[in-house]
Parts: structure tokens; C-alpha cells; sequence
């Protein structure tokens, strides 16, 4: 990999920033692609598969609604015993001892029933599966948002890796060349030729670069323990990318279009809109507290009697069929506020939606205006680097020839290592803000990624 990003590199200066960022990766793991890193986040993010497992819980809500107009069968058993004691004294009608009594009676009483009913008509129950139908539909958008925030996450958190990696990079080709000017320095002041000035400049900057870089060296950690926690796995290596490379523009170069696309297809307006729906069928389903519900009814019974306690001992069986109707009369005004209550929902939700609607739109064009910016910006670093290495490249002549300072090769050497690490963070976050006009349009798949992964060493 090191011999194929090298081949790739031509400009002295960039070879030498590539050669530095690849000796910081560990050369005992196997770089990872963007792809590989994605792949290993969808299988480990807790807050992904939190998404996924609500999505998946939406489905048996729904079926649970549907159940409301299907049959209702249930089945009732009971079993009983009584026992009666009558005192001695008692007589018959003519105040002589009933006959085979001992004075004690009792009976056994078993009971078993099915019943079944079957809605025909309640528009209750047919608003309610409406709105479970809607309710899931919402909780997919919910999820293939979920899924476009994971990419957009992991490629910020790759990204970030590789920015980390070139930071220090920068900042130790920076504290060598101010050592090469320290020792210069030096060398210049024991023939003197040079003021102790220049030795003590270069020195406080060689201090300051030693800071910068034990600061670097931090962040890079910081960086790796966020990507590892995200994907699971400890000691990700990112992918470098290749230079040079063409950074991706906006297609369409038109933020109007994107706006469009996102108006057509963006889960977030997708779930406001079905917010709505769901909010008018609540008004259906207020209204339908007050109607008409008829419903099928049947039940098929049986109970047998035994014992002395029983007048005719034996079995018998029942079944009823019928049609059985509600007529709500009087509901002390709950029906009338709750339809009242719903009309104000669903004008809520109906501002909802179009706020929605109103922070995509401005959502898109700011992404869209970011990468443009972006890309922009990539240009004029670029043209930056370039000037800033033969404006370093004359005052390092200056300086040997007497007619620059040391100060002015130390101020050369920091413009040129800020505007190489400034270039190399512009480039990430084009590629990161290209994934992100695409989330904003709402049409963000995980195939996008394969055009990034393209960009990096293979």
C-alpha cells in the first residue's frame, strides 16, 4: 500500500507528507476501507440497531391493529358444588318425616361455553388500522434516516482519523525542519555569521513545535478511540487517500433540484406527512365514539346437573346467534371535546409537517452551498501550498545569502505546514460534505460510499 500511495505522489513535498502519514499507521493491522469500517458500524451501533429493532417492533403493532376486525372467540368454563343441610324437625305437608332423607343434599354443576363475535361495521376500528398502517410506514422512514446518520457518522469519524494522521504528520516534517534551522542557527553563530537572536528564535519555535506535536499525537488518539468505539473493533486503520485526487461537486449544480429531490422523497417529510394522515384519522376515529357499532355475536353452550340438590338432573346444551347494536345516547360531552381536541392535533401536525418541510429546504441549500464552498476553498489551499513552498524555497536563499533572517525562514516553514495541514482537512470534508448534501436531499444510500472508497489507497 505504502509503494502504491507513493507511486501515486509525485511533488517532493507531498511525497514526504504521504511517507510520514503511513509511517504512523500501525503496520502490524490491515488498513480499512471506508466500506469494510461501514459495514463492521451497522452490525455494532447501538444507536442503529435501536432504529432497526424499532422498525422492526412497528410491523406487529400494525398486525396487532388489524386484529380488531377480525373474530373474537373465547371460552368460558366453570364447575360447582353445593351442599344443603336441612334440620330433623323437618316434615312434609302433613307434618310427618319426608321419606329417604337423611337431612343432607347437594349437587354438581358443570358449565362450558364458546362465544365468538365478529365486528361489521365500527369505523373506530377501521381508523385505527389506518393509522397503525401509517405508523409503520413513519417508523421505516424513521429508520432509513437512522441509516443515513450512520454513514454520514462513520465517514465523519474515518475522515477525522485520516485528518489526525496528516495533522501530526505536518507538525513533525514542521519540528524537523525547524531542528535543521536550530542546528543552522547555531552553526552560524559559532563562525558568526549569525546573531544569538536567530539562535534563540529557532529555538522557541522548535519548543513550540514539540508542543504542537505532542498535542497532535493526542487528538490522533482521541480520534481513533471515537471510530473504534463506533465500529467495535480496536485499531482501526483508515485508508489514505490517494493524491492527487478529483474531489466530487454537486450533481445537479443546481440547489434547486435538490431541493426538489428532497420534497419528493426525504423521510423526514415523508414521516410529517403521515404525522398529518394519522392525525385526521384520529379525528375519524373521535367522531366514531359517537356512531353506530353492529357486531356479530354467537355462542354455543352445554352444563351438566347431578346430585340429590338438583331438581332434574341430566344435560343440557344452548347456542345463540344474533346481531347486537350500539347506539352511544349520552356521553356527558367527552365525545364532542375529544372531536374538538383532534381538530386542534391535526392543525398542529399540519404546521408540523410544513416546518419540516421549511428546515429540509434550508437544511439542502446550506449542504449544498458547503460543498460548493468546499471545493472552492480545496482550490485555493492548493494554489496556497504552492506558493507557500516557493516562498519557503526563496527565503531558505535569502537566508544564505544574507539578505533574510532566521525569523523569515521559521515564519515560511510554520505558513507552509498550516496550509498543507488546512488542504488536508478541506479535502475530507468535501467528501464528508458531499455525503451530507445527499442526507439532507434525503437520498443517501449506502452505495454512496463506494464512490469515496474509490478516492483511497487500495
Amino acid at each position: 500500500m505504502t509503494a502504491a500511495l507513493l507511486r501515486q505522489t509525485t511533488h517532493p513535498a507531498r511525497r514526504a507528507l504521504a511517507l510520514g502519514a503511513l509511517v504512523l499507521l500501525p503496520l502490524s493491522g490491515h488498513a480499512q476501507s471506508l466500506r469494510e469500517v461501514y459495514d463492521a458500524a451497522r452490525a455494532y451501533d447501538a444507536t442503529y440497531l435501536a432504529a432497526r429493532a424499532l422498525a422492526e417492533s412497528s410491523q406487529y403493532r400494525m398486525a396487532q391493529a388489524e386484529a380488531l376486525n377480525r373474530p373474537n372467540v373465547g371460552l368460558v368454563a366453570n364447575a360447582s358444588r353445593s351442599d344443603v343441610d336441612v334440620p330433623s324437625t323437618l316434615t312434609g305437608p302433613n307434618r310427618t318425616p319426608i321419606p329417604g332423607t337423611d337431612g343432607h343434599f347437594y349437587g354438581h354443576r358443570i358449565d362450558a361455553a364458546v362465544s365468538a363475535t365478529q365486528p361489521l361495521y365500527n369505523r373506530g376500528n377501521d381508523a385505527s388500522i389506518a393509522q397503525a398502517k401509517r405508523a409503520y410506514e413513519a417508523a421505516q422512514a424513521d429508520f432509513e434516516s437512522a441509516g443515513q446518520d450512520l454513514i454520514v457518522r462513520v465517514a465523519q469519524a474515518y475522515f477525522d482519523v485520516l485528518a489526525a494522521y496528516d495533522t501530526l504528520a505536518t507538525q513533525q516534517a514542521s519540528r524537523k525542519a525547524i531542528g535543521e534551522q536550530l542546528a543552522s542557527a547555531k552553526r552560524n553563530f559559532e563562525v558568526g555569521t549569525a546573531t544569538i537572536t536567530d539562535t534563540r528564535e529557532a529555538q522557541a519555535r522548535f519548543d513550540l513545535a514539540g508542543a504542537a506535536e505532542i498535542a497532535a499525537e493526542n487528538d490522533l488518539r482521541t480520534k481513533r478511540v471515537a471510530l473504534d468505539q463506533l465500529v467495535g473493533r480496536a485499531d482501526v486503520t483508515p485508508k489514505p487517500l490517494l493524491l492527487p485526487v478529483t474531489l466530487p461537486g454537486p450533481a445537479p449544480d443546481d440547489a434547486n433540484a435538490w431541493v426538489d429531490t428532497a420534497e419528493r422523497g426525504h423521510p423526514q417529510i415523508r414521516k410529517a406527512q403521515l404525522g398529518l394522515e394519522i392525525a385526521q384519522l384520529e379525528i375519524e376515529r373521535a367522531r366514531a365514539a359517537g356512531g353506530v357499532t353492529l357486531d356479530l355475536v354467537g355462542s354455543v353452550g352445554a352444563n351438566r346437573t347431578t346430585g340429590t340438590a338438583t331438581a332434574a338432573p341430566g344435560n343440557t346444551a344452548n347456542s345463540l346467534i344474533g346481531l347486537q347494536l350500539k347506539v352511544p345516547l349520552y356521553t356527558g360531552g367527552a365525545t364532542q371535546n375529544r372531536i374538538k381536541e383532534t381538530l386542534s392535533l391535526e392543525d398542529k401536525a399540519r404546521n408540523d409537517l410544513e416546518a419540516v418541510r421549511r428546515g429540509v429546504a434550508q437544511g439542502t441549500r446550506t449542504a449544498f452551498l458547503g460543498l460548493k464552498s468546499g471545493r472552492a476553498q480545496v482550490g485555493a489551499l492548493e494554489a496556497a501550498e504552492s506558493s507557500s513552498k516557493l516562498a519557503l524555497e526563496a527565503t531558505q536563499l535569502g537566508y544564505k545569502v544574507g539578505v533574510r533572517v532566521s525569523i523569515d525562514v521559521l515564519n515560511a516553514q510554520a505558513q507552509l505546514t498550516l496550509t498543507q495541514r488546512d488542504l488536508a482537512r478541506a479535502r475530507y470534508d468535501v467528501l464528508v460534505n458531499d455525503l451530507r448534501l445527499r442526507q439532507a436531499a434525503g437520498n443517501l444510500q449506502p452505495g454512496d460510499i463506494d464512490a469515496v472508497n474509490a478516492l483511497l489507497a487500495r
